[in-house]
């Protein structure tokens, strides 16, 4: 399958892997670069010995890393570190790429800037962003409130009329073959994947956690702050988490300012997590965990996301499921 993201960037299928933090190590990023997508690695919360043990599991595979971008700039010498390993692209989320932009280009680094909205996808494309991410409310982990299957062409058309040589990644929900082909018609260039990777034999994720999002359904998730409060996070107000439902969401989703006083929960929650329990802490997982029924190998699952899309463009048989 060739679109413009995989000649940019020289592989073989128009898929990254989400920068998801703690679950994308170096193992997973491997993994996708070695099955012919962009592997990124989740440089999260910016701890840089988490980053360097991710960077050397990831051995001679050319991958590139991913931060949160408010929090990274709490600590900048974590980009620095990353930057000086050549990576093969920097991904920018959650914040104004533009403090950065200077620094990654300077570096010859390709940016990446994953958004929510038309107005943060034009300010990307104004840092010089190479491609940029619209990521619908759909997705796992944290997002906002639109919606992909709007988000994703409202951008292209900005795009094409005011930036024509930035490409174009969805986000949110995408699972399947179906969600790369939709994806690609909507006007993307490919498709950043996260929850259906995430649920992968490479994943950092525990195997707990995983067979919870296996047995759940999309219904079954939640935007919530309850994940943040226990850890303590201050995450800015526009933006929530997507997770499984459980007792702690139950419990806390409406406050959260209880949870980050109550020292025991927030014990318990931290005990859960460290444990991989997905009944005590929280499943990071997005609306496509309905998708999601088994946890094969990187490899497997993009050669069959990739198969799946070019049979439904050629106009070849529905009903496909992962």
């Amino acid at each position: 399958m060739k679109t413009r993201l995989t000649e940019a960037f020289g592989l073989e299928h128009p898929i990254i892997s989400a920068p998801m933090a703690m679950a994308a190590g170096g193992r997973l990023a491997a993994a996708v670069s070695h099955a012919g997508g962009l592997g990124l690695i989740g440089g999260g919360y910016g701890d840089p010995g988490w980053i360097e043990e991710a960077f050397a599991e990831a051995g001679n595979a050319r991958v590139g890393c991913g931060f949160i971008t408010w929090k990274m700039a709490e600590n900048p010498g974590v980009l620095e570190q990353v930057l000086a390993r050549d990576p093969a692209a920097l991904c920018l989320s959650f914040g104004d790429p533009a403090p950065f932009a200077p620094r990654v280009a300077a570096a010859g680094v390709p940016l990446i800037a994953q958004v929510q909205t038309l107005r943060d996808a034009q300010r990307a494309a104004e840092c010089g962003a190479r491609v940029i991410v619209a990521q619908g409310s759909e997705a796992g982990g944290h997002g906002e409130r639109r919606g992909t299957i709007t988000l994703v062409p409202e951008v292209a058309d900005w795009l094409a009329g005011h930036s024509p040589g930035t490409l174009l990644v969805a986000a949110g929900g995408i699972a399947d073959g179906r969600g790369l082909a939709a994806a690609l018609m909507l006007g993307a260039d490919g498709v950043l994947v996260g929850s259906r990777l995430w649920s992968s034999e490479e994943a950092q994720v525990s195997v707990a956690m995983t067979d919870a999002a296996i047995a759940a359904t999309g219904d079954q998730t939640i935007r919530s702050t309850v994940m943040d409060a226990a850890r303590g996070l201050r995450w800015p107000g526009r933006y929530t988490a997507r997770v499984l439902r459980n007792k702690v969401t139950e419990r806390w989703h409406d406050d959260p300012e209880g949870l980050r006083a109550d020292a025991v929960a927030r014990a318990d929650w931290a005990a859960g997590w460290a444990g991989g329990d997905p009944e005590r802490a929280n499943t990071f997982v997005g609306e496509a965990t309905g998708l999601i029924h088994d946890r094969p190998p990187v490899a497997d699952l993009l050669a069959r996301i990739s198969g799946e899309a070019t049979a439904l463009l050629a106009g070849g048989p529905r009903g496909f499921g992962n």
